[in-house]
């Protein structure tokens, strides 16, 4: 099952998405996709500051590609964040958003095979600054059609906005 949070930067996503995973169940599982690189103390600084927001109660991994390898059935699973994921698909594919979007369609498509519950976290794409670079507009139309599959894939898709929940799909069993 999966559960699709977008939103904004700063709109509340990874809040609703742990407040949500820890009444869902006593011990849930975190996802980080991101890859810090040597030089950027910045973001460094902030993946400190999230680890932080977990405390004993959470599994914590870090794994920026196949997070279907990770043992997860009869888990409730956090994933944060779809844009870092695909950044590092896109690298990886050498900037090609079809090879980049079938390589998360799979991991997505593998994580709805497991008995878990998916709590996916995304930024919302088009609610911003146009891209001035050919390489920047073909990651937001990358980041628009993985939304898009996530979301046609989810039992509950949320919008964040200013902290506020709207819930914009509610099909859960």
């Amino acid at each position: 099952m999966i559960w699709f949070i977008t939103g904004g930067a700063r709109s509340g996503k990874s809040k609703y998405a742990q407040e949500s995973a820890l009444h869902l169940s006593p011990k849930p599982v975190h996802v980080a996709t991101a890859v810090c690189l040597e030089n950027d103390h910045e973001f460094k600084e902030r993946v400190v500051r999230h680890k932080a927001d977990r405390d004993e109660r959470w599994t914590n991994f870090e794994e920026p590609y196949h997070i279907s390898r990770l043992s997860l059935e009869n888990k409730v699973v956090v994933i944060d964040c779809v844009t870092l994921w695909l950044t590092n698909f896109f690298g990886f594919h050498k900037c090609d958003p079809k090879r980049s979007l079938l390589a998360l369609q799979e991991e997505i498509d593998k994580l709805l095979e497991m008995n878990a519950i998916f709590l996916i976290v995304s930024n919302e794409i088009g609610m911003g600054l146009h891209a001035d670079t050919e390489t920047g507009r073909k990651f937001t139309d990358l980041q628009g059609w993985a939304n898009q599959y996530i979301a046609s894939k989810a039992q509950k898709v949320v919008l964040m906005v200013s902290g506020i929940s709207v819930i914009i799909k509610n099909n859960e069993s």
